[in-house]
């Protein structure tokens, strides 16, 4: 018997958090591909891309074992749905990290000098939700105990608040490095269309993050 498997004879909650806990390490490991991406170090970016894949495929192990033993309801205030979707959500942002370290990677993208600052910036506050929607599902089986009631409830409501507001930075973030690299379309010719396609991947990160939140909010009114 896997050892996930004899975490569920006591709670489904834990390898949920586990598996969210694999989803944010992939998610981390985009700060470092950005910085070697500044320096221009393609080896770095390479071994950053495989650690992530690695990564990725045990938060896909985690994730196939959680939807394999999973029972149909679960623990009074949560029902098998509402726990995938949440599954579903924390595994996009492993999926997402991985794709923008495949693009990176695959293109050999080297960060002009006038995209780093905001790259990187947009890059530091999407983990910042990532972490923020980690700190929220550590949350999870204290508010099963309570049954979504009383005190704990009020401190997960704030935390979804405060989650909502970094993903909210996160979007003028994004716009702002959006607007910057269509001021460089001249200079990045062809590579902009690909600079395009990495603000909005490390945007939907936060999305993604976001979307926790909103599915607990939701748990929480019902």
């Amino acid at each position: 018997m896997s050892w996930i498997q004899n975490l569920f004879r006591s709670s489904p909650i834990k390898p949920m958090q586990e598996h969210m806990r694999a989803a944010v390490a992939c998610a981390v490991k985009i700060e470092e591909l950005f910085e070697a991406m500044t320096y221009g170090d393609r080896e770095a970016i390479a071994r950053v891309r495989r650690e992530i894949d690695e990564l990725e495929h045990e938060a896909d192990r985690i994730k196939n074992e959680i939807r394999a033993n999973l029972p149909g309801r679960l623990l009074l205030a949560m029902e098998r749905r509402d726990m995938l979707a949440i599954l579903e959500a924390q595994d996009d942002i492993a999926d997402m990290a991985q794709d923008i370290a495949g693009l990176a990677d695959q293109r050999g993208m080297m960060t002009p000098e006038a995209l780093r600052e905001p790259m990187l910036a947009l890059v530091a506050k999407t983990l910042e939700t990532c972490r923020q929607a980690e700190t929220i599902v550590n949350e999870l089986d204290e508010l099963v105990e309570a049954g979504f009631k009383g005190r704990e409830v009020t401190r997960v409501e704030e935390m979804i608040a405060s989650l909502a507001r970094i993903e909210s930075d996160t979007d003028q973030l994004a716009e702002a490095a959006t607007r910057r690299v269509f001021s460089l379309e001249s200079e990045l010719g062809v590579s902009t269309v690909y600079w395009w396609h990495m603000v909005d991947w490390v945007s939907e990160l936060a999305d993604a993050a976001e979307k926790i939140g909103n599915r607990l909010r939701l748990l929480i009114a019902n």
